[in-house]
């Protein structure tokens, strides 16, 4: 193909990644696919335990890629012909449309699959669902309460699954946290991330994350809401072997002291709505205002992964002050999540050349 042959195939939207050496941009998308692809094609992605740093630098810089082609109008459709499973068994703003949108553009299908309306809700065993969906599908991403059900689906499934948000991870929502601090900061390393509230799944999903992509964490809860114990001595490994910090305490003066990042989550998630006026009381005290950002930089982002109750966790003024990046973060699901799926899910032909 000339080169002018290749300019006109973009111009009218090929189907095809340009072939290499053609086009710039298309250099870095299949250099950044292969170097994701060649150690995650075929995995599970359910949170970062078993994801090692250089891998989760792969997943990002293929993320930069992704976005960089979107908003060029860059065809790049890795997955066409790829039909993923959507299940959903908690409701959803962010994780539903980001998946569908972003498997539109990589050329591929979502199929929305609500867990109530499945035969898994009337009692058929996780892991005959897998097995039957395995035949039909090339992947699933699970929303789900339990963690637990989504590692069982990945034991049987015989295809990749994502975690698309459990009790206990969301290791999603932070690969599009860490491109956003990239994007702001210019960097990862060094950069000090405070998460103050829950220790939810936001929590856990940061302290395995942190660590791994050289970020210092500093996480402060009320007493008896702190992260799972067998999470921070994870994070702790990490934090020794990569030269970081982490800390978790009660105090959230201690913890967002010098910060570049300030990060909440709601004080009540999807199943603890029984225990909402306890959990407001003891919060009491933890909300992210302009009091607390001041003891962090001045040139502090503010990040929430949302749905935001504002007056609750965090005051007006910072959730729509100028330090606020949310909608970056909400925008960065869909590029950090094609990035995923298209490491996970592609093949040779996604490259232009054999592998």
């Amino acid at each position: 193909m000339a080169i002018s042959e290749a300019a006109s195939a973009v111009g009218r939207g090929s189907s095809t990644v340009v072939p290499l050496g053609y086009n710039y941009l298309s250099v870095r998308l299949q250099n950044a696919l292969w170097e994701a692809h060649q150690s995650l094609c075929g995995r599970d992605f359910l949170h970062f335990s078993d994801v090692g740093t250089s891998e989760l630098e792969r997943l990002i810089r293929l993320a930069q890629v992704l976005k960089e082609a979107q908003k060029s109008n860059f065809t790049h459709r890795l997955l066409a012909g790829k039909t993923l499973g959507l299940i959903f068994d908690k409701s959803s703003t962010r994780t539903r449309v980001s998946f569908e949108v972003g498997m539109l553009q990589l050329g591929g299908h979502a199929l929305f699959l609500p867990g109530n309306q499945l035969q898994t809700g009337r009692g058929e065993p996780i892991s005959d669902t897998a097995q039957v969906m395995s035949r039909y599908l090339d992947g699933v991403m699970i929303r789900t309460f339990r963690q637990s059900d989504v590692e069982t689906f990945a034991e049987y499934a015989s295809i990749p699954v994502i975690n698309g948000l459990t009790d206990e991870f969301h290791p999603c929502q932070l690969m599009a946290d860490a491109l956003t601090i990239l994007e702001h900061m210019g960097g990862l390393q060094g950069v000090t991330v405070a998460y103050v509230g829950d220790g939810n799944n936001m929590a856990n999903s940061w302290l395995q994350l942190a660590p791994k992509l050289g970020m210092n964490i500093r996480v402060a809860t009320p007493p008896g809401y702190q992260p799972l114990a067998h999470v921070v001595e994870e994070a702790k490994f990490h934090a020794v072997h990569n030269h970081t910090q982490v800390l978790v305490t009660t105090d959230p003066l201690r913890a967002v002291e010098g910060a570049d990042v300030i990060y909440t989550d709601t004080w009540v998630s999807m199943g603890d709505e029984a225990e909402s006026e306890v959990r407001l009381s003891r919060f009491e005290g933890y909300q992210v205002n302009e009091d607390l950002c001041a003891l962090a930089k001045p040139d502090y982002i503010f990040m929430h992964c949302l749905p935001a109750h504002r007056g609750e966790e965090v005051s007006e003024s910072v959730i729509d002050g100028d330090h606020s990046v949310i909608f970056d973060q909400a925008e960065n699901r869909l590029h950090a999540q094609k990035a995923i799926l298209a490491a996970l899910l592609a093949d040779a032909g996604a490259f232009g050349e054999d592998l």
